[in-house]
């Protein structure tokens, strides 16, 4: 069992969420937003992408309902660009002009769902639900991640050579001698990477690597099983 760090950044993610709203029919736009309100969640809605912009800070926890026809830019071109800024806010995709093919293009760039107008309120609640847990997870494991790189950045230039060489399975005498080293040299450096990731078993430093998404020299099959509690290393390995 490793010795996780401790999630200090938790009081961060206790904003409450808001369901951002982009479609160009004023009538849609208000019973959207009515909706969502009388379940008490946050909306704030938009008549078109550049409103929706202007006002939009991706560090607001939330989802996005999102009409695909929009005047100037369209819905699929505001979840290409969002995309392109690194920003995973997840998108519900609504329309009263839908095809197949559009369906299939939103849903393989990661939308949550993709709603034919008129639809069922109780549909868009519950992806409305499912989108706002999948915002909450990916910003979990961003903060893990973050938290993470920190205790990374407290390893020597030696010390990080030695994790690398020791999560790729190696064993102590065989990095000692790759790296022209006593055994009991890269044993101390070991205890030292060990306490100052706040781990206390070889599973422990892979799950640090990871989870920091850092280090890509991790064999597929390990001679030991990895901690599974973490929701930041379960999405790394899916």
């Amino acid at each position: 069992m490793t010795n996780q760090p401790e999630p200090t950044f938790a009081a961060g993610l206790s904003t409450n969420p808001t369901v951002f709203i982009v479609d160009d029919d004023d009538a849609v736009r208000h019973a959207l937003q009515t909706l969502v309100k009388s379940m008490d969640i946050q909306a704030c809605a938009f008549a078109d992408v550049q409103s929706f912009l202007d006002a939009y800070d991706p560090e607001q926890p939330g989802c996005l309902v999102l009409d695909v026809r929009l005047p100037q830019l369209s819905g699929l071109e505001l979840q290409e660009y969002l995309q392109r800024q690194g920003i995973k806010t997840p998108v519900i995709f609504v329309s009263g002009h839908s095809t197949v093919s559009m369906a299939v293009r939103t849903l393989r760039a990661g939308a949550i769902d993709f709603l034919e107008k008129p639809f069922d309120d109780q549909a868009l609640l519950d992806s409305i639900q499912r989108a706002l847990e999948c915002d909450r997870r990916i910003r979990l494991d961003e903060q893990w991640r973050k938290n993470i790189l920190q205790y990374l950045d407290q390893l020597s230039r030696r010390e990080e050579e030695v994790l690398r060489l020791l999560i790729q399975g190696k064993a102590n005498k065989a990095i000692a001698h790759e790296m022209s080293l006593s055994t009991k040299t890269i044993e101390t450096h070991r205890a030292h990477i060990m306490r100052k990731l706040g781990v206390n078993s070889l599973a422990g430093l892979v799950w640090m690597a990871l989870t920091s998404g850092e280090y890509h020299e991790i064999p597929e099959h390990l001679p030991f099983p990895l901690p599974k509690q973490n929701p930041a290393l379960l999405s790394l390995r899916q």
